[in-house]
């Protein structure tokens, strides 16, 4: 395990670590102290210590051009021999792997003890500098007098977007794909969490990458984020956040140059308990689904339906469980599992979907409380609510807290219909013994994924993610996204009779 260095963040553009041009800078506090939380290696002005660098529209714009002079030489090289590149990153990232967990712990408050992602990060950058030899166009002799083929070739600029809840995975997840196809990338982190991509971009750079070929920008969606919407020279752009910032990217890549756009969005994710179910896994998965990441997790269990049978049984179970099983503390200790919100505005959301609850009529039947003047930081309590209206704002829209409703159903027919009366379809879940309902049931809800007699965040190693109807468009995942970053050319070439 390397020992940790300390970080002064900057940006990698065209191969160098840089301040923003302007020299604007923002503040990153530690969410369970409200400390600052960025440290510096001596930098001048001493202020910067505690800063990271707000990208302006000219950094936007240069980060783009690099990677555009890039791209030639790095789609000509060929993808056994930007592989190495990849896989020298992957053995950083897994060097670094305990430094990258404390940056994501002071930056966003995920507890050390449930930070696997640099892990997760350097595998993927390990399994895509594999499966290049998988890129593959097609032949055909089925138009006489012709040969015809397709070409599969990279889009050239792409702009990768990524989220503040899970930074280090979603960077593997979308730059290794693009890279390995022959792009090049232009990387921006959330304001909320760029510590520990502040620091990979220090790897990326230790690596070799050439210049240009990988950079990485820290600032807002104002002006960073919309100018990579909205740029002529990126061809394809992937996003994963809130359903909100999804449709302004979409927006502006319409009105602009229609660059390809992949959305993993929002979610509101149910799960239905039938009474056949085996009701201690259900309590037990659903649990930790609601209560995995403070509940800042798109694909989280927000929703529970329970048959009415068992109603009273899983309610009693699931309280006892939620309130034991969480540990809140700082992020920093390995006896935590339970850190604070990502800040402030994170926090106050939360807690007004609450209130929101209290006042739409559903019963409190756990939790409910901000943590801020006991712990000075921005921690909330496990939180059940029962028998909230279908149509309440707590029922219909995405919390990202640790915040569940629990209400019941008679029939089948009343269970799919409930989980589908939403506009999220990210994941959802059934509980049964019974086979046959298993199957209707997944069949019939309207959600990128069902887990079957288990829930979100387990997800099938070689299967497509991605939502229904706004919870975004299109696939991600190891067989999937290295085709969201591939055009497809058909060639056909006539043959001379004899």
């Amino acid at each position: 395990m390397a020992e940790a260095t300390p970080l002064r963040p900057r940006m990698l553009i065209n191969g160098e670590l840089v301040e923003a041009s302007d020299g604007k800078t923002f503040t990153v506090y530690n969410p369970a102290t409200r400390d600052i939380s960025a440290q510096g290696k001596s930098p001048t002005p001493p202020e910067s210590l505690h800063t990271v660098p707000e990208a302006s529209a000219d950094d936007t714009n240069a980060a783009v051009a690099a990677a555009k002079a890039a791209f030639p030489a790095w789609e000509a090289m060929g993808p056994a021999k930007r592989a190495v590149y990849l896989k020298r990153l992957a053995a950083l990232l897994r060097e670094h792997k305990d430094e990258l967990a404390r940056l994501d712990a002071i930056a966003m408050g995920m507890p050390v003890s449930t930070h696997h992602f640099a892990e997760s990060c350097a595998r993927h950058f390990e399994y895509f500098a594999e499966a290049w030899a998988t890129v593959q166009g097609q032949a055909s002799v089925n138009t006489p007098g012709y040969v015809t083929m397709t070409l599969r070739q990279p889009y050239g600029v792409v702009a990768l977007i990524i989220p503040w809840n899970v930074p280090c995975h979603f960077l593997g997840t979308k730059s290794a794909p693009a890279l390995i196809t022959g792009n090049t990338v232009v990387l921006k982190s959330s304001e909320k969490a760029p510590l520990a991509v502040a620091r990979i971009a220090e790897l990326v750079k230790e690596a070799g990458f050439p210049p240009g070929v990988f950079n990485i920008l820290s600032g807002h969606g104002l002006p960073s984020g919309q100018i990579l919407s909205r740029h002529m020279d990126v061809r394809a752009l992937s996003f994963t956040g809130s359903s909100r910032t999804g449709k302004l990217i979409q927006e502006e890549a319409a009105r602009t140059n229609l660059k390809k756009v992949i959305l993993e969005l929002g979610g509101k994710s149910p799960a239905l308990i039938f009474e056949d179910a085996d009701l201690d896994k259900a309590v037990a998965q659903t649990q930790f689904s609601i209560q995995s990441n403070s509940g800042q997790v798109c694909m989280a269990n927000s929703r529970i339906y329970v048959q009415k049978s068992v109603a009273a049984q899983f309610v009693a179970a699931f309280k006892q469980q939620f309130a034991a099983n969480t540990r809140p503390g700082d992020p920093l200790d390995r006896a935590t599992n339970h850190g604070p919100q990502a800040d402030e505005t994170q926090y106050r959301t939360v807690l007004a979907y609450i209130e929101d609850g209290k006042a739409a009529g559903g019963t409190l039947a756990l939790g409910g409380h901000g943590q801020l003047e006991r712990t000075n930081g921005f921690f909330v309590e496990p939180t059940v609510f029962l028998d909230a209206p279908e149509t309440a704002r707590i029922t219909k829209e995405e919390v990202f807290g640790p915040v569940v409703v629990i209400n019941t159903f008679d029939t089948e027919a009343e269970a799919v219909a409930k989980a589908n009366d939403t506009e999220f379809g990210l994941y959802a879940a059934v509980y049964t013994r019974d086979v046959n309902r298993a199957m209707r049931v997944a069949r019939a809800l309207e959600s990128g994924y069902v887990g079957i007699n288990c829930t979100s965040p387990l997800t099938g190693h070689d299967l497509p993610f991605g939502g229904y109807k706004s919870s975004g468009q299109g696939r991600e995942g190891l067989l999937y996204s290295m085709n969201n970053f591939l055009e497809t050319k058909s060639v056909i070439m006539q043959i001379d009779e004899a």
